[in-house]
């Protein structure tokens, strides 16, 4: 039983969480070459500002900030099923290659598998899904032992092995693609939130109105999983079974995310553990708050990359690898 105290600081960091993404938002409307006045915000999404006005918040800044929300959200569930299934905190999509998979995947469709640009958006998520998981699937038999079971030591080291190879495949794929094309792939590599329009919004958000609830199901499970194999299996868990689902839910989350927002990595890392430092390791009451917490750091690391250079400024992805790195050097040295 989940004490009444520990639930009570869960929901006060939720709605504390749920206004910084409110203020986040309101900062990132405002902000910009064209910007909105305060004053203007709420008449705007009430169908009652200028043509202008509605164009820069429906068509412009809307779009991006949902899609940056709801891929943070995606990549923070992700890795925090990772931690969960692997026991080790090192893990996240970014680092271990599963994102890497999905770059590969999409660098493939993008460049060789013409389509139609509706179909496309709806596509790229499933095509993200089959690159991620293939990678994910070589990754786990590789780390695994039938003497031993899964390494998570060995898994973060195949992973971080794979995503350098699949890097070097990436380049190897892209050097002879038309300039265009190749600065598609470019911007996705460095994270940059690409697609911001309301097709993509409604591409993702199915992924994560099925997973999020059904991670949340799953939550025991990732505590018994989280204790060790053998408690696991002495309390009637199937663990192999266990861990393949959770793994492919893993992956597609973290497959839909970046389809969209491109190679982004750390978010699934650093949220599950500001999380855990919050609220405990339980995950009825952590994933929750990593899920809210992911989407705000990569919302926040969106909305201050863009005004920071001109025009386009730093791409979301550098600006959360700038935190997330020194945070990985000090998870890494301090297991």
């Amino acid at each position: 039983m989940i004490h009444p105290a520990l639930i009570r600081k869960q929901r006060v960091i939720i709605v504390l969480l749920l206004a910084l993404i409110a203020i986040t938002f309101i900062v990132g409307i405002r902000m910009g070459y064209s910007s909105i006045s305060y004053n203007r915000i709420i008449p705007t999404l009430l169908g009652h500002g200028t043509f202008k006005e509605h164009f820069i918040l429906f068509s412009v800044r809307l779009p991006r900030m949902v899609i940056t929300l709801l891929a943070g959200m995606a990549l923070a569930l992700s890795g925090a099923i990772l931690q969960g299934i692997t026991r080790n905190d090192l893990a996240d999509p970014g680092i271990i290659g599963i994102n890497s998979g999905a770059g590969v995947a999409i660098a493939i469709f993008f460049l060789f598998f013409p389509i139609d640009a509706g179909s496309f958006v709806y596509m790229l998520p499933l095509v993200a899904f089959i690159g991620s998981l293939i990678t994910a699937c070589l990754i786990y038999l590789l780390s695994y032992s039938r003497s031993v079971g899964l390494q998570p030591v060995r898994l973060i080291l195949v992973g971080v092995g794979f995503s350098m190879a699949l890097s070097g495949i990436m380049i190897v794929i892209i050097s002879s693609a038309e300039r265009a094309k190749v600065d598609f792939i470019a911007k996705w590599l460095s994270g940059n939130i690409w697609g911001t329009d309301w097709p993509f919004i409604w591409a993702i958000i199915p992924w994560l109105i099925v997973l999020i609830p059904f991670t949340l199901y799953k939550a025991n499970r990732l505590n018994l999983l989280g204790l060790g194999e053998p408690v696991a299996i002495g309390v009637g868990v199937s663990v192999d079974r266990e861990r393949i689902v959770l793994l492919l839910t893993a992956v597609a989350l973290a497959a839909s995310a970046v389809s969209v927002t491109g190679g982004i990595a750390f978010i699934g890392l650093m949220a599950p553990h500001i999380a855990k430092a919050l609220v405990g390791p339980r995950n009825q009451l952590f994933i929750p708050v990593a899920i809210l917490i992911g989407g705000w750091l990569l919302l926040l690391a969106d909305t201050v990359g863009r005004q920071l250079v001109d025009p386009d400024g730093i791409s979301a992805g550098i600006m959360v690898s700038l935190i997330g790195a020194p945070y990985f050097m000090y998870l890494l040295l301090k297991k």
